[in-house]
């Protein structure tokens, strides 16, 4: 009898135990947080379908072109227009960006960096808004150097700051760094592109320092996170 006690003692030990066994094993580590990142341009270039326009007017993209196509849109914490894009090449003078490489070089920027000298067209992405005229005054927008954009081109983002000015009548002009990060020929004799670019400019918005490219990204993702969900 004491024999039959304990083996049935033994088999329920036996079933119990890997029970008690699985409820003592430490639970599988939980599988690490996605790094959350800004919306796709698919996501942008849907906020942007229609144009409530801002600009007293409309812009040309080129000087040696009559026809002004380019509106300047108004949105929910941002202002966004289509255009082409020409190329930057002032600044700091580089390699790339200097007297022999580009017609039109001037060795200074509208906005500077944090130690006072002009941005570097070669290696920091940046976009060029019209200086302020009748048609549009981009700090009316409120718009500033420094201020945070998304540059759009064939399925590609590229955050950037506003870097500099340019003609009063013009529009659609961004940097060389800004144009070879998007895959666009970034050469300024001969580079650009006659269409399909998309700026979004975020309205009160500041990338400290001005030359940190880092900061600009998050900035803009963040940002551009707030446009698609408020628009």
């Amino acid at each position: 009898m004491r024999k039959l006690i304990l083996l049935a003692t033994m088999a329920l030990a036996a079933a119990v135990m890997p029970s008690a066994l699985a409820s003592a094993a430490p639970a599988p580590a939980a599988a690490p947080a996605s790094v959350e990142a800004g919306p796709t341009a698919a996501q942008l270039l849907a906020k942007t379908t229609s144009c409530h326009q801002i600009s007293n007017g409309k812009y040309k993209t080129d000087e040696d072109v009559s026809a002004k196509t380019v509106a300047v849109c108004d949105a929910n914490g941002a202002v966004f227009w289509k255009a082409d894009m020409d190329i930057d090449c002032d600044g700091q003078r580089t390699t790339q960006c200097n007297e022999n490489t580009d017609c039109c070089y001037q060795d200074d920027t509208a906005f500077h960096q944090s130690d006072g000298k002009p941005l570097s067209a070669a290696k920091l992405p940046y976009i060029v808004v019209p200086s302020s005229s009748s048609i549009w005054k981009y700090s009316s927008s409120q718009l500033k150097g420094g201020g945070s954009c998304a540059v759009i081109y064939n399925g590609k983002i590229e955050y950037a700051v506003i870097g500099d000015t340019g003609p009063t009548q013009i529009i659609g002009e961004a940097s060389y760094a800004t144009a070879k990060d998007l895959g666009i020929n970034p050469d300024p004799s001969n580079g650009g592109t006659d269409s399909g670019v998309t700026y979004i400019c975020f309205k009160n918005s500041t990338v400290s320092p001005i030359e940190n490219h880092t900061n600009a990204i998050s900035k803009g993702e963040s940002l551009a996170t707030t446009f698609v969900n408020n628009n």
